[in-house]
């Protein structure tokens, strides 16, 4: 049903700076080392067909006596469950996944801070990768509404400041934004492996092969960002939306292609719902695939619903983390206290009216009003509301990172000082806050 991983070239750039891509037959045998493997292998046939549904979501349940209940021998080739005298057993190995693979930690997982800075790193949900509380997104500002330079001034003071995730799509700018991106990254000749590009497949042309999550775009759209990017790889790609017209089987087993290629670590989501996120692990368990590490959500003070009632519980059985947007509302929460739109404001940029639209209208004003209430809570703790916000949305457990969207370099500061917000929003604050705003979300449970 799919092709060979063979019969797919990425571009000559690519295939220079990733010289395992090229199929065998065209490289010198004589200079090639041992090849990676291209399939990664989770649990075996029999070790599936053994384990009932519930197992495979929330991994192995512990059995009396020790052990994890999976029937594999531990490290030091004793069976897991212990047991009296009887022949010497041989351990068998169980080759583990390239990507991310069931969660079996157990516990909260350790937020630490940054040497030289106050930035906080937490875990990519249950997943190894450390990424900064606070990222720097590119909606919008980078290739659009900010100056190249205005650009490089945010990702410097970024990076300075400890932030090591910088989040883009093929769409932002029409390409514009990632190649703005590589550019930057190009020019500061910072460490590769000291910071986090992530980028979204989706949108990538008008033509009908060019968007959506068919195997074909997710590759060739990947192929096209690492271009822009001036890149190797990517630390995260993502489904930029859910496709209906796209099997979950073809969807997961294109992205465990990408990362067992080295095109990318890891694969998550953007604006799926809990249902859709369930099912691409349930498909990646099942065929031994590369399940999804994080879904990016838009979380705010008055979008809740999925961050708090749905995506903990995708956490805590199947380790899916949480990198959110829009912290601001998309300017609702910064542009009130005037009563006016600013002429910077990104609503006021051709193509985005919708955004001034939103704030204009009678559930915008409605939650600038509720913004005012805030005010005074801000004061006490002697921060801005846009501080309070942003450390309002970092103190949920499933969030790994929260997005800014910064136009200069003041504003950048601004949010960056959420960090010392985040350590006053006791559990009375967070009570007053959900008072204020009326829409705290409940369990459908």
């Amino acid at each position: 049903m799919f092709p060979s991983p063979g019969l797919l070239q990425p571009p000559l750039r690519l295939r220079s700076a990733w010289p395992h891509l090229v199929p065998q037959s065209s490289q010198n045998t004589e200079s090639r080392g041992p090849s990676p493997p291209l399939v990664s292998i989770a649990c075996t046939e029999q070790n599936l067909r053994s384990r009932s549904s519930e197992d495979r979501l929330c991994g192995p349940r512990p059995v009396p006596g020790g052990g994890n209940g999976s029937g594999v021998t531990s490290s030091h080739g004793n069976p897991s469950g212990g047991g009296g005298p009887g022949p010497k057993a041989r351990a068998v190995p169980v080759a583990r996944p390239l990507g991310p693979a069931a969660v079996t930690l157990s516990g909260p997982l350790r937020e630490s801070t940054g040497r030289g800075t106050s930035m906080k790193y937490r875990n990519l949900g249950k997943s190894g990768l450390r990424v900064s509380c606070l990222g720097l997104g590119t909606w919008v500002t980078f290739g659009s509404q900010i100056t190249d330079e205005t650009a490089e001034n945010l990702m410097t003071v970024a990076y300075e400041h400890g932030v090591n995730l910088f989040d883009t799509a093929e769409v932002y700018a029409a390409g514009k934004a990632e190649r703005t991106l590589g550019n930057i990254l190009k020019s500061k000749g910072w460490r590769r492996s000291s910071y986090i590009i992530t980028t979204k497949i989706f949108w990538g042309g008008q033509a009908e092969t060019e968007r959506g999550l068919s195997r074909k775009h997710i590759i060739e759209g990947l192929w096209g960002s690492l271009e822009r990017l001036q890149l190797g790889y990517v630390d995260i790609v993502f489904a930029n939306r859910s496709d209906p017209n796209s099997p979950m089987e073809e969807i997961v087993r294109a992205m465990t292609f990408v990362i067992n290629q080295g095109l990318a670590l890891y694969w998550g989501t953007s604006r799926w719902g809990a249902a859709e996120i369930m099912e691409a692990y349930s498909v990646a368990r099942q065929f031994n695939l590369i399940p999804p590490a994080c879904e990016q959500a838009e979380y705010h003070l008055f979008q809740r619903d999925k961050v708090e009632t749905q995506l903990p519980e995708l956490y805590h059985k199947i380790g899916v983390g949480s990198v959110t947007w829009s912290p601001l509302a998309c300017g609702v929460i910064t542009t009130q206290h005037e009563g006016r739109i600013p002429e910077t404001y990104r609503g006021t940029i051709k193509g985005y009216q919708w955004l001034k639209d939103k704030v204009q209208s009678e559930d915008g004003k409605k939650q600038q009003a509720k913004v005012m209430d805030l005010l005074p809570i801000a004061h006490q703790l002697g921060c801005t509301v846009a501080q309070l916000s942003i450390a309002w949305c970092l103190r949920s457990e499933a969030v790994s990172s929260v997005l800014l969207e910064v136009s200069n370099t003041e504003q950048l500061m601004e949010n960056l000082g959420a960090l010392q917000v985040l350590s006053q929003l006791t559990p009375q604050k967070v009570l007053e806050i959900n008072g204020l705003l009326g829409n705290k979300p409940h369990s459908k449970k």
